[in-house]
This record gives C-alpha cells, sequence and structure tokens, in this order.
C-alpha cells in the first residue's frame, strides 16, 4: 500500500451518519488530503450498510480514495471494497485474507510490538497503533507513545497509521515521527466549532 506523503488521513466515518453527511464527505474528499476512508457503522442493518457503502464508494473512487469496512471482512467482500480493518477481536487475518484475497488489510496493533510482528507475520498492509491522546469517538482502553513509532520503523517499512484523539493541534508530531497515515474521526465529523471541511483545511 503506497502512501502519499501530501494525502496522510486516514479519515474514518461517523458511527451515525445523517442526511448532511454525502455532501459533507465531497466537500472534505475536495481538499485532495484523504488517502483511505473506512466505512466504520456498529449499529445499522446489513441493507443500510450496503446502500450507503455503494454510494460511499463510488464517491471514493471519484477522489482516489481508498474504501476500506471496518471488522466486517464479509461486508468488504460484498461491496467489494479495497479492503478491511482487523482489530484484535476480530476475524483473523489468513481467513480475512481467504475471503477478501489480495485486498488492503490492516490491523489494530494498540500499544504493542508483539501485536505487531504476529500482524507483520502475517503479511499485513498496514499496522495502526492507539490511542495517543484521548479520543471522544471511542474508549481509551491502551495508551499508545510516541516512541512505538520510532521503534516499529526499525523493524518494518509498511506504512503505519496513528490512531486516537487526533486534531488540528497535535498531529504534526506523530507525522514528524514516523506515522504515515494519521486516522480521524471525531475532529471532522463531531466538531463544535468547524465544519467537517473547514476542520480538514486546519490540517496541513
Amino acid at each position: 500500500m503506497r502512501f502519499n506523503k501530501k494525502k496522510f488521513i486516514y479519515l474514518i466515518s461517523p458511527l451515525k451518519i445523517n442526511a448532511r453527511f454525502h455532501g459533507d464527505l465531497i466537500k472534505v474528499l475536495k481538499q485532495n488530503k484523504v488517502s483511505i476512508f473506512q466505512l466504520r457503522l456498529k449499529k445499522e442493518s446489513l441493507k443500510k450498510k450496503l446502500t450507503l457503502g455503494k454510494k460511499i464508494k463510488k464517491l471514493c473512487k471519484k477522489y482516489s480514495v481508498k474504501f476500506l469496512i471496518n471488522d466486517d471482512v464479509y461486508l468488504a467482500k460484498k461491496l467489494d471494497a479495497d479492503g478491511c480493518h482487523l482489530g484484535q477481536k476480530d476475524m483473523n487475518v489468513l481467513k480475512a485474507r481467504k475471503i477478501i484475497g489480495n485486498k488492503i488489510i490492516g490491523v489494530t496493533c494498540h500499544n504493542s510490538i508483539k501485536l505487531a510482528k504476529d500482524a507483520l507475520r502475517n503479511k499485513v498492509d498496514y499496522l495502526a497503533f492507539g490511542s495517543f491522546y484521548y479520543s471522544k469517538t471511542k474508549k481509551t482502553t491502551y495508551k499508545a507513545k510516541i516512541k512505538i513509532l520510532k521503534n516499529i520503523k526499525k523493524i518494518t517499512n509498511i506504512p503505519i497509521v496513528a490512531i486516537g484523539g487526533i486534531n488540528s493541534d497535535n498531529y504534526k508530531n506523530l507525522l514528524l515521527n514516523n506515522a504515515n497515515f494519521l486516522a480521524i474521526s471525531g475532529y471532522i465529523w463531531n466538531n463544535k466549532n468547524l465544519k467537517p471541511f473547514e476542520a480538514i483545511k486546519k490540517i496541513k
């Protein structure tokens, strides 16, 4: 999986997608800063996920953004997405690979080099670490320190995704310390002061 230094945002969907979302997403993607979009809907029906997924996939294709599905490998296959993201409690990488073939598979490694090494043995396409900062989007169970970004780069060249509470005030430190992509959600979609496209403009 290649990464473009100017397009370092790994955008994660809000947990609930409202009527304004698609218009907001177009404005956000037009900023040309997003490389990857992850659809992360925990509570919607399969029918709704498929409907939303098809629509978002078209937008991602239009703006040359990789479209990934969170957790659900079967949904990724149904939508013919570019890949999926797996947490530690989700399907294992080898089984996921049999289902979706040569697509992007990324794995959450929390704050653990051991989990990263396990994922590397299974030939994942990227590793995700976090949470680096306090996040309102997801309960922060694992706290990652900046030094893990330096340590992981000593053993692999595959892209590294930093997760957790990333905003316009703290993102530069992660990029300066070897993160290739920054997974961002709440700062864009739940920002009380800025509209989504205004929020992403502040990350340069």
